[in-house]
C-alpha cells in the first residue's frame, strides 16, 4: 500500500456555509491523504450571501503554528492555498512555501478574492497585486476569470468566451510564475462548463468539461481546488485531475439542485464523494 501524503491546507474556516476548510478537510482526507490545516481566519458564516457575520483574523497565528511543525520535522508533500484572512498574510505564506518546499513536492495556489467580475467585500485592488506575487512561488494557480483578469490587468468579460481571450488569459498567467495554469469558469457555448489547462513548459493547452448547469454555487471553485490536488496526488496528469473535479463540481451541484436546498449554504459535495472516490479508482 501506498504511503499517505500530508497536505497542508492554507484557508479559512468559516464554520457555517461549505467553503475554505470546511470543504478542502473532508475531499482530501476521503482521497487518502493526511489533510493538516493552516487557518487563516475564522468566520460564522462564509462571505457571499451573508450579513452580519464575525471575522477573526489569525495573522499572528501563522508562525507559531508553523515554528511547532517545524519543531516536529514535519514535512508535506502539498501545499494548498486559498483564502488568505489579511494582506500580510501574502508574504507570510509565500514564506511557509519556501520553507516547506521540496523537489517532489507540489505548491498549489487558488488566488481565492473575486468572482462575478468584483472583488469580494473584505478586499482590495492592492490584495490582488498581492496574490499575484504569491503566484509566483507556485507550481500550480487555480483562479478563475475575474480573478485572472485581476492579477493581469484585463478587462473582464462575462461568457461564453472565445479561445483567444481565455488563452491569453492563460500565457499571462503563466508569465507571473508559475509552469501549470488552471483557468477555472471557462465556457464557450451553453451546453458545456469547465476549465482551461495550460502547462507553460510544454506550451500546451488542454479544454476539460461538465455539463453547464445554469445559476451561481457557493463554494464551488474550493471543490474544484480540492479534488483537483486530490487526484493530482493520486496520479493522475493534470489535465484528468481537472477533468476529474469538474465531474465532481458538477455532480454536487444536481445533488444540490435535487435536494432544493438553500444555495448560499454552498454545494452537497458530501452526497457526491461515492462518485468521485470512484472516479479516483479507490474504490469499485
Amino acid at each position: 500500500m501506498n504511503k499517505q501524503k500530508r497536505v497542508m491546507a492554507i484557508h479559512d474556516i468559516s464554520c457555517v456555509g461549505r467553503c475554505s476548510l470546511t470543504v478542502a478537510l473532508p475531499i482530501i482526507s476521503a482521497a487518502g491523504h493526511d489533510c493538516g490545516v493552516l487557518p487563516t481566519a475564522v468566520l460564522s458564516t462564509h462571505t457571499g450571501g451573508f450579513t452580519g457575520f464575525t471575522y477573526r483574523d489569525l495573522t499572528q497565528d501563522l508562525n507559531p503554528i508553523s515554528a511547532h511543525w517545524q519543531s516536529l520535522g514535519l514535512g508535506f508533500d502539498a501545499m494548498y492555498s486559498g483564502f488568505l484572512g489579511s494582506f500580510e498574510q501574502i508574504d507570510l505564506v509565500a514564506e511557509l512555501f519556501k520553507t516547506y518546499k521540496t523537489n517532489e513536492s507540489i505548491v498549489l495556489v487558488d488566488p481565492v478574492m473575486a468572482d462575478e467580475g468584483k472583488l469580494y467585500a473584505i478586499y482590495s485592488p492592492e490584495m490582488a497585486k498581492g496574490m499575484a506575487r504569491l503566484c509566483a512561488h507556485a507550481d500550480i494557480i487555480i483562479p478563475n476569470i475575474t480573478e485572472a483578469c485581476f492579477m493581469v490587468d484585463e478587462t473582464y468579460k462575462h461568457g461564453p468566451y472565445d479561445k483567444a481571450y481565455i488563452e491569453n488569459l492563460l500565457k499571462k498567467l503563466a508569465a507571473l510564475g508559475p509552469k501549470q495554469v488552471v483557468l477555472t469558469g471557462v465556457w464557450f457555448d451553453d451546453d458545456k462548463l469547465g476549465a482551461a489547462v495550460y502547462d507553460a513548459v510544454q506550451n500546451k493547452i488542454e479544454y476539460v468539461f461538465a455539463s453547464r448547469i445554469e445559476g451561481y454555487f457557493h463554494g464551488t471553485g474550493d471543490v474544484f481546488g480540492s479534488a483537483l490536488l486530490s487526484a493530482l496526488l493520486n496520479g493522475f496528469t493534470l489535465a484528468d485531475a481537472a477533468q476529474v473535479a469538474c465531474d465532481y463540481v458538477c455532480e454536487s451541484i444536481r445533488i444540490t439542485i435535487d435536494l432544493d436546498q438553500e444555495r448560499r449554504y454552498g454545494v452537497a459535495f458530501e452526497r457526491a464523494l461515492p462518485m468521485f472516490i470512484k472516479k479516483l479508482g479507490l474504490m469499485a
